[in-house]
């Protein structure tokens, strides 16, 4: 399959920069996949309209921490960046490092800041400006404290603005309970505790699972086939309480709905080992979801707009079918939808 197949034209004003000044604000584009067609643009507020019991919605809990430090290369003092994209060890991450040309196994670096003094050494050079690196301090103070206190929030490339503090609140889901993840998961940036009150009163349930979210869901495609992606593990966990709510709901009949593409295949790749139950525990998984894909828990979809040729598309594509969801893409850019991150939502029913 051509990865050509799932690109589309976007306006670079549609990016959205801001979030909506309200969660709930944000556009909602609803997809009826068994009709074949838009059925309603709304806003995000009005999903009660299109959930209510028995349905069971699940999100995502995972925490954003702020990966991105901004330092500098010792002894020259010459700046550098580093995005802490997964842990290896006590004390050792693998990371994104700018300027790679400069930065090979053992540069010192530094990043500072409230108070803070973090130092940092490559240790390893690999593909893709990638780097292993070794991070601590000179007082034995807690790393991951140093990183919270100097770290930025690591908004995506597409938002053309530095990070700000509102970004710390603003850019994490108001359910946010794990921390982990080095990208928000952006569809469940749209609810707000008021929203999750009205749906819960309406009798729609709501169970969390917990996927971290890394390189992997935003790397971009390098191949022409789409099947010659490969998509690099996170890890997730569902715990015995969630795996229950999934699976009585799927025995009686009802409505699984995710909320974002990082539930969605936290539940796919739990539900693959029992022919659609879905196992408990702590795993890692590299599932790449793509048109021809035979979904096994989810029965409803809510999810932000993607880039073009990514493999969140593609993913998308696979639940709405290809051909619709394009079709969906085009009239949302024709009536200035916001897409990406602190973008507008599409509801797949």
């Amino acid at each position: 399959m051509d990865v050509g197949l799932f690109d589309f034209d976007l306006p670079p004003e549609l990016i959205a920069q801001e979030p909506a000044p309200n969660r709930e604000d944000a556009r909602l584009l609803v997809l009826d996949r068994g009709a074949g067609r838009i059925v309603a643009h709304a806003h995000v507020r009005d999903l009660p309209s299109f959930l209510s019991a028995p349905d069971l919605l699940v999100v995502n809990d995972t925490r954003v921490f702020p990966a991105r430090l901004l330092g500098r290369r010792v002894p020259s003092g010459g700046a550098v960046e580093c995005l802490l994209v997964k842990r290896l060890g006590v004390d050792q991450w693998e990371a994104l490092m700018h300027p790679g040309q400069k930065l090979h196994p053992g540069a010192q670096v530094e990043f500072s800041g409230s108070g803070h003094l973090l130092h940092g050494e490559v240790l390893g050079q690999h593909f893709h400006g990638r780097r292993t690196v070794r991070l601590w301090t000179d007082d034995a103070q807690d790393v991951e404290a140093a990183v919270d206190a100097i770290g930025h929030i690591p908004l995506p490339p597409y938002i053309r603005r530095a990070d700000r503090p509102e970004d710390r609140e603003r850019y994490q889901t108001v359910y946010a309970r794990e921390r982990g993840s080095i990208a928000a998961p952006t569809a469940g940036l749209h609810l707000t505790p008021r929203l999750l009150g009205v749906l819960a009163q309406g009798g729609v349930e709501r169970a969390a699972v917990t996927l971290h979210v890394g390189y992997g869901t935003f790397q971009p495609v390098r191949v022409n086939r789409v099947e010659d992606h490969r998509v690099e593990e996170e890890w997730f966990d569902v715990s015995e309480a969630a795996a229950s709510a999934i699976d009585a709901a799927r025995e009686s009949g009802r409505r699984v709905v995710a909320v974002g593409t990082t539930t969605t295949r936290a539940l796919e790749s739990a539900a693959t080992d029992r022919g659609g139950r879905v196992t408990p525990g702590i795993r890692s998984t590299s599932a790449f979801i793509y048109p021809g894909y035979r979904f096994q828990v989810l029965g409803g979809l809510l999810t932000n707009f993607h880039l073009p040729r990514s493999s969140l598309l593609m993913l998308v594509s696979a639940f709405g079918g290809r051909d619709l969801v394009l079709a969906a893409y085009h009239e949302a850019v024709g009536l200035g939808y916001r897409f990406y991150s602190y973008g507008d939502a599409m509801l797949i029913l």
